[in-house]
């Protein structure tokens, strides 16, 4: 956190249609400080991964966006910052909870139930990364979630007691700039490894889904580009596959 500009923005917001919006239009109009950040009490127009919604109890959890230059990063590897944004949810929690682990590409389970997510906006030109607006939800203190939602949970609901949500954004962004050094340092192998062994449903054969149906397989590979590589348990060959293009079978 020391190395963070004294000069970055913290906008703390009642009520807002997005962070990750608010914040996209001051990079456009102010060009603030990397680290800078937004943070809501409640977001009528939350937003997750490939046009999903996020639903959030207003004042009960934590809704932030911050903001990142990285530099000489090429488009086709962005998804180190999802990496590294998933490391940072779940190290955040694990000082509160055990079992914590990163459902590929990024939402992040306490068992078989989600308790975290975001949404990764990055500015492109050319080949590089301009900055990346990194959006968190982190389910705190809500105890009931509207119907339809398929798994939530809080920690609130783990852990029985009420949490203090500064508290957790100050370590959510400590964790997260650690890592971020450690890429800006060249040790990318590293986090991609950590990222590998806190995966969900690591290690074994599960069930898994795509267009031609269900089938057993074992996480192999997380590509830098995101997409992730399967073994199937039967014919042991390895099937690759983008954002939605493949789901697990609860």
């Amino acid at each position: 956190m020391e190395l963070l500009s004294e000069n970055r923005l913290i906008v703390k917001l009642e009520e807002v249609d997005s962070t990750n919006n608010y914040l996209k239009k001051l990079v456009h109009e102010q060009h603030p400080e990397e680290g800078s950040m937004v943070i809501a009490d409640y977001q009528s127009e939350g937003r997750g991964q490939m046009g999903n919604g996020w639903t959030s109890e207003e004042g009960k959890n934590l809704l932030l966006s911050l903001l990142i230059y990285p530099d000489n990063l090429m488009a086709n590897e962005q998804f180190i910052i999802s990496r590294i944004a998933s490391l940072a949810v779940k190290n955040c929690l694990d000082r509160f909870v055990d079992d914590i682990r990163i459902k590929w590409p990024n939402d992040i389970y306490w068992k078989d139930k989600k308790i975290a997510g975001m949404l990764i906006e990055n500015d492109v030109q050319g080949k590089y990364i301009l900055n990346s607006v990194i959006g968190i939800g982190i389910n705190i203190n809500q105890q009931s979630f509207p119907e339809g939602l398929p798994n939530p949970i809080s920690l609130r609901e783990i852990t029985g007691i009420d949490n203090d949500i500064d508290n957790i954004a100050d370590i959510f962004v400590r964790e997260f700039f650690m890592l971020y050094r450690e890429f800006q340092d060249g040790k990318t192998t590293q986090i991609e490894d950590e990222y590998m062994l806190d995966l969900y449903r690591i290690n074994d054969y599960y069930w898994f889904k795509d267009k031609g149906g269900s089938f057993k397989a074992m996480i192999k590979e997380g590509m830098p580009s995101g997409h992730l590589v399967l073994e199937t348990m039967d014919e042991g060959d390895l099937r690759q596959y983008a954002f939605k293009e493949v789901s697990f079978v609860d």
